[in-house]
């Protein structure tokens, strides 16, 4: 830590606390060189986590979104809120582990092995079929995995 008064790096830490709110650490400080008393604080590092989007764009990670757009997929489907809670932890975890905060979500593969009728239903939304042929082509594939 730097003495705001004289530059110097030498000091010694006279006194710590918790703040109140216990977000922070307040440390009043004695400089070495010049004697005078200074405070800091000491707080984590709050780093988004971040989703790359299918137009390649990071945009932070909403829970409340994605559990929003899982519930439209999976209106009138046999799918629990619980399944649906847990494929959102999962993702959500997942997006914390990764070394670089940020990932390409699993949403897709964890709702077809869920409901594979709430799967085409996101898919049409995310993946944006440009024609029926492309929504015929998923439809199948996804008729060729189910044997």
């Amino acid at each position: 830590m730097k003495c705001p008064f004289c530059g110097s790096t030498k000091d010694k830490v006279v006194d710590s606390r918790e703040s109140g709110s216990g977000d922070s650490i307040r440390r009043r400080r004695e400089c070495q060189q010049c004697s005078r008393r200074f405070t800091s604080y000491e707080r984590i590092e709050e780093i988004p986590y971040l989703v790359i989007k299918r137009d390649g764009r990071r945009e932070a990670f909403d829970r409340a979104k994605l559990m929003a757009g899982l519930h439209r997929a999976c209106e009138k489907r046999p799918v629990s809120a619980k399944e649906l809670q847990k494929l959102v932890d999962d993702v959500e975890q997942m997006v914390q582990d990764s070394p670089d905060r940020e990932v390409e979500t699993m949403v897709m593969e964890r709702l077809k092995e869920l409901d594979k009728v709430a799967y085409v239903r996101f898919a049409s939304v995310y993946r944006r079929f440009e024609d029926v042929q492309a929504f015929m082509a998923e439809l199948k594939d996804l008729l060729e995995t189910r044997s």
